[in-house]
């Protein structure tokens, strides 16, 4: 199938190494555009980078950690100039019970990951996209953010939270000539979700996806949720009785907690400690 050239010469693509993240930076790379690939596999982000090795930068940064970004950041901007695209695609999930002390660590891990790497990630880039008058900053939350999900808490906060930071940036950007666009996906068929043990109806495959957010972006929208279909499914819920819509997303498995079969790794995460430590 052919590619359509994209709008965008020059990105950036955090989480980089798998799922969306992958999907997103093959297909920039497919349509010409010269690719900061960040993420933690250098191995993953390899093979990306062998796709367009002119054209493809590989950085290994932790996305909380403002000093390291904005390193990478003033390497890819020294090399290849200033993005006219940054996605904030890096994140984690993970079941959580506030009843269990183990888990307020990984809320934390959650926040610092979810929210303030996003903040991180376009922070070094806002000054001098501001200077060329254009560019689309795009952070990759969640349906989940728009409404709390039980034992899900930290995920769901951590994603709320990103939905009102990128609305504020919104505002404070609109004037200098860039776009922020909040892109909330349902499921998609990841890492992320492959320990779900609960439906996922409207299920994405990551290139879907990927092809979705580009064109969307590219055409100027703010707010893009995936599917659409269950975007809707989401605000017709949200009209229930608060007790009736609880008494239906109880009835649901919870997703798995750290250390739980199914569960997804969180970069960072001090491992629990025993007795024997």
């Amino acid at each position: 199938m052919a590619i359509t050239p994209a709008p965008f010469a020059n990105a950036v693509v955090t989480g980089a190494c798998g799922g969306l993240g992958q999907a997103l930076a093959r297909q920039l790379l497919a349509s010409g555009a010269a690719v900061a690939l960040v993420g933690l596999d250098r191995q993953r982000l390899q093979a990306l980078q062998d796709l367009a090795p002119e054209r493809a930068l590989i950085y290994t940064p932790e996305v909380s950690d403002g000093a390291a970004i904005r390193a990478m950041a003033l390497d890819w901007i020294s090399r290849h100039g200033t993005p006219d695209l940054v996605i904030a695609n890096a994140g984690v999930a993970g079941g959580f019970d506030t009843a269990k002390a183990e888990d307020l660590a990984v809320m934390q891990r959650m926040l610092e990951i979810n929210l303030l790497g996003v903040a991180a990630t376009f922070q070094p880039f806002v000054a001098a996209m501001r200077e060329q008058r254009r560019g689309a900053l795009v952070g990759i939350a969640s349906l989940a953010g728009r409404r709390g999900l039980p034992g899900n808490g930290a995920y769901c906060a951590s994603k709320a939270g990103l939905i009102v930071y990128l609305q504020s940036l919104r505002a404070e950007l609109r004037d200098a000539g860039l776009q922020v666009t909040t892109v909330s996906p349902g499921y998609l068929r990841t890492a992320l979700t492959a320990g779900n043990r609960f439906a996922m109806p409207g299920l994405l495959e990551p290139d879907q996806a990927a092809a979705r957010i580009l064109a969307g972006v590219a055409s100027g929208r703010e707010d893009i949720v995936l599917p659409r279909r269950l975007g809707w499914l989401s605000k017709a819920l949200a009209l229930l009785p608060e007790r009736l819509h609880e008494r239906i997303l109880l009835g649901q498995p919870r997703k798995p907690r750290v250390g739980e079969a199914g569960a997804t790794a969180i970069p960072g995460l001090m491992p629990k400690k025993t007795n024997d430590e």
